[in-house]
């Protein structure tokens, strides 16, 4: 056990708590321990996730009797609903339950969603038996056995989006970033994490994509409710050692506090400089569950109008030495600092998008040369072509490096950006980007089958897609890319990074500029 030269236990400096909210001693809570755990738990949770996901929609067609379109549609509206109950997770969590609480009930529906659409797959969905597979399609099904499908799905969707997250946050809350050791573990964790989630998902996509193919749905939605069951078992253990950071209330209040008060002083003739805004005591403000203030910049210079104290807020101070809420907040604000570890979050980003146009061109280029090889004569043969499927290789190593790029990127984009009652909120904003996609997926698939089905043809996206051109719309995707990247590019010039003052520096205004999370 780490102590100190007077023999007194070393806490961490963060802020952090234990279980108990004392300070969370360094030796006894958090770093690793906690961490592996974490991500052992991410990687049987995404496993039991993609598990369900991955082949929903063969599911779709083969169990509930949708076509591809259709079927490609509900799944992007579900993949998309997961990760909008992320904002509804990451609130929660940031504002009343705090990381751990919220992992654990989230969590829990999500195995009570598995472990219904385990149930109703094995007792009547999968009917007759042995159906499912890729030549015998199951039989109709009543509003309620449909009904409960649904349900089940939606309780998934609700308990994976809930938990994502904050179990990515709650796993960077393991290790105290102003300590140099715990603070360089916290980088790496991110990738860890992302190492978790990939594994989990190829297991799935392998193993339990085997079974699933070939018709054992319930077999595999089994194994996804009992992998569920067990990372919430593992996640529960390692309830002693982990490190927590109190709830800091509604952000929603908070923000709306600053827009009335800028708001009640438009008149009011602004400072040169932050040096005459209004701040919290610098006791207060480390004190606050070890909460950084986020230093004043020259950004979104409307909002300093909130930190102005008038004659009358000042002889209100004097009188009752505290200030209403909704008249003074700190401005949440930005400023520009270059990384001096290489590529910054938003590099990192761009290059993410360059590498995923780069897989778009080179999954059109494949299709179309698919077409070229494919068996259209015979009538048995949906989708069949002489072509390897090894020229498929290149495009998802296109897409797997585009991931690394943009997932890990995005996550520690948004964990080191967002201010400290805000940060399960910063990572359900990175899920929201993702939810936005499949969202927009879902409309684009729907005008594309509508646009090219128009006079009797078969569409870009038929049944049997030798008859289609799923090559031009891989090559949309990639227009529709290259304009995200020009979009993109020109919001990343207009943003500046924000940059915290250390919790150690707090007493000293004029010194230390505090800690630069960026990577």
């Amino acid at each position: 056990m780490k102590k100190n030269v007077k023999g007194q236990e070393i806490c961490t400096l963060d802020g952090s708590v234990d279980k108990h909210g004392r300070p969370a001693v360094r030796g006894k809570t958090g770093a690793w321990f906690a961490g592996i755990l974490i991500l052992v738990n991410q990687g049987l949770a995404t496993l039991a996730f993609f598990g369900v996901g991955v082949n929903l929609v063969l599911f779709l067609t083969r169990v509930i009797g949708q076509d591809n379109a259709e079927a490609a549609n509900s799944v992007s509206k579900w993949t998309g609903t997961v990760y909008i109950f992320s904002l509804l997770g990451a609130f929660l969590s940031d504002s009343y339950w705090g990381r751990y609480k919220t992992c654990a009930i989230f969590q829990a529906i999500f195995v009570l969603g598995l472990v219904s659409l385990s149930l109703s797959s094995y007792i009547f969905l999968v009917k007759p038996d042995g159906c499912g597979d890729e030549e015998t399609p199951c039989g109709s099904h009543s509003t309620v056995q449909i009904g409960l499908f649904y349900l089940s799905i939606y309780l998934i969707a609700l308990g994976n989006g809930g938990y994502q997250p904050n179990i990515a946050t709650f796993g960077a809350d393991q290790f105290d970033e102003e300590d140099p050791k715990e603070g360089h573990s916290k980088v790496a964790f991110f990738s860890y994490f992302y190492l978790a989630l990939n594994l989990g998902s190829l297991f799935s996509n392998t193993i339990l994509g085997y079974f699933e193919d070939k018709g054992m749905w319930a077999l595999g939605f089994w194994a996804s409710a009992g992998s569920a069951t067990l990372a919430l078992g593992l996640f529960l253990v390692g309830t002693p050692r982990y490190r927590h950071f109190t709830p800091k209330g509604n952000p929603l209040s908070r923000f709306c506090q600053v827009v009335v008060a800028a708001s009640r002083k438009w008149k009011v003739e602004m400072p040169q400089n932050g040096y005459d805004l209004y701040e919290v005591d610098d006791g207060k403000a480390c004190s606050n569950n070890g909460s950084r203030k986020i230093l004043h910049t020259q950004g979104f210079k409307f909002l300093d109008r909130a930190a102005i104290i008038t004659s009358k807020e000042c002889t209100d101070l004097q009188d009752k030495g505290s200030h209403n809420p909704w008249r003074v907040l700190d401005p949440v604000v930005a400023s520009l600092r270059k990384s001096p570890k290489g590529l910054t979050e938003l590099q990192r980003m761009g290059i993410g998008l360059i590498i995923a146009i780069m897989a778009m061109v080179a999954s059109g280029t494949v299709e179309h040369f698919r077409l070229k090889y494919a068996s259209k004569t015979c009538a048995n043969c949906d989708g069949s072509s002489s072509l390897s499927i090894f020229w498929q290789v290149p495009q998802y190593v296109l897409v797997g490096a585009s991931e690394v790029f943009m997932y890990v990127g995005q996550l520690e984009f948004f964990n080191s950006q967002a201010p400290d009652g805000l940060k399960s909120f910063g990572s359900a904003l990175c899920m929201t980007s993702i939810s936005l996609g499949n969202y927009v997926s879902s409309l684009l698939v729907t005008i594309v089958m509508k646009i090219s089905t128009k006079d009797e043809m078969p569409g870009w996206i038929p049944g049997n897609l030798n008859r289609g051109h799923l090559d031009n719309f891989y090559f949309l995707l990639a227009v529709l890319t290259a304009a995200d990247f020009v979009v993109y590019i020109i919001c990343a010039k207009w943003y500046k990074y924000i940059k915290f003052q250390g919790i150690n520096s707090m007493g000293d205004k004029n010194g230390s500029q505090g800690n630069d999370l960026r990577v």
